[in-house]
């Protein structure tokens, strides 16, 4: 894998609150999919190789647990994985996640609509899985009450399962299992596809899935993970980690944190910036500075808040590189200006570095993390059978 990769996670107006009240932005079309496609669209003509799709089970807050009040601020999204469905028709090369929250759904409908986004989107479908200890949530579907202790064990552990289970129903279609012989009128053989008979705590699923093994065999998992118990999580289940560091050696520490529970185990760690861009430093700040005075205090993030311009941001990523990030998703503050600066600033200015391929990544999102096609479990078995 030449270079760090490099993605951008698109969330509205961009991740500052008050993103959508900036002179580029257009808050009137956050709901339109030419939105979606024109943002997407930019990301790949900048060469990056994926982009990732906000998503919640609640409208969007201030507050880290609960709903707010506000009225300023961007309230309302679309489906995340819809938006990707959109976008893949429309873009040609550039990866799509989206999130999804894993408290509170089913397995088997992500499973068949990740299949499908990897469909449709010729094997550039990945997907983002989120847990949530968020009562008002959790009001939503009224099925369960959240334990007042605990509660991150169990559900990490919930999600463990949720992600095996979507594992195994993408394998219940053996890759040949379509036959489509008009001759004998024989479409598929239903040998090859098999039942998952998954039992545990939280989901007893019979399979097979309705959708076919997708073209990836298995679409890459991501998990956002900011401390040791998701780290584990992101090690074991997933194929990404995006993680938060600080600083570079807060950095090395989170890399040598989360191989430690990886094992034989191919897992990609990536970090997570906002970014909020400009000229010159003192340009970034100020900008920053007029956003942050309309959202009414000093934005915050669970990862690090860079500000200042592409060549210190190129800094940045080359220093960590060093510390054993293999790769970047910006967030960026606001859009389309942070993504612009992106594409003219710092791509080429990583390129220059021999940080990022003068040409862009192709293939599916697997190839891009330099994992070949797996093999599929179930006629692995009956091969061994």
């Amino acid at each position: 894998m030449a270079g760090v990769l490099l993605g951008v996670a698109l969330d509205g107006a961009g991740w500052h609150p008050a993103a959508w009240r900036e002179p580029a932005a257009r808050p009137a079309e956050l709901l339109t999919a030419d939105y979606w496609v024109d943002l997407a669209r930019s990301a790949e003509a900048a060469g990056l190789d994926f982009l990732t799709i906000e998503d919640s089970l609640a409208l969007q807050s201030s507050r880290a647990a609960s709903h707010d009040t506000r009225t300023d601020l961007v309230r309302g999204r679309l489906d995340a994985v819809m938006v990707a469905a959109r976008l893949a028709p429309r873009t040609e090369r550039i990866a799509l996640i989206p999130t999804v929250t894993v408290t509170h759904t089913e397995p088997f409908h992500i499973s068949k609509a990740v299949a499908t986004l990897d469909f449709v989107s010729s094997g550039r479908a990945g997907v983002r899985v989120q847990v949530s200890a968020r009562p008002h949530e959790a009001a939503h579907f009224g099925r369960r009450e959240l334990p007042a202790t605990g509660v991150a064990e169990e559900l990490f552990a919930e999600a463990a399962d949720y992600v095996e289970v979507v594992r195994r129903l993408w394998d219940s279609w053996e890759d040949d299992a379509e036959v489509r012989d008009v001759a004998t009128g024989r479409f598929v053989d239903r040998e090859k596809l098999h039942y998952i008979d998954f039992e545990g705590r939280w989901f007893r699923v019979k399979g097979p899935s309705i959708t076919p093994r997708p073209p990836q065999g298995q679409p890459p998992v991501v998990a956002l993970a900011h401390s040791t118990l998701p780290y584990r999580f992101a090690a074991e289940r997933a194929d990404v980690a995006l993680v938060t560091p600080m600083d570079a050696p807060d950095a090395s520490r989170i890399v040598d944190e989360v191989n430690g529970f990886r094992g034989e185990r191919a897992v990609r760690v990536l970090a997570d910036v906002v970014v909020f861009l400009a000229g010159s430093r003192a340009e970034a700040e100020d900008r920053k500075g007029r956003l942050d005075d309309l959202f009414g205090h000093g934005y915050r993030s669970d990862a690090l808040v860079f500000v200042g311009t592409p060549t210190e941001l190129a800094d940045l990523v080359e220093e960590w590189a060093g510390a054993g990030i293999e790769g970047f998703r910006l967030r960026p503050a606001g859009v389309p200006a942070d993504v612009e600066l992106i594409a003219a600033g710092l791509v080429p200015l990583l390129r220059r570095r021999s940080l990022f391929p003068d040409v862009p990544r192709a293939g599916t999102l697997r190839d891009r993390f330099g994992w070949g096609r797996p093999t599929n479990r179930y006629a692995a078995a009956s091969v061994e059978g």
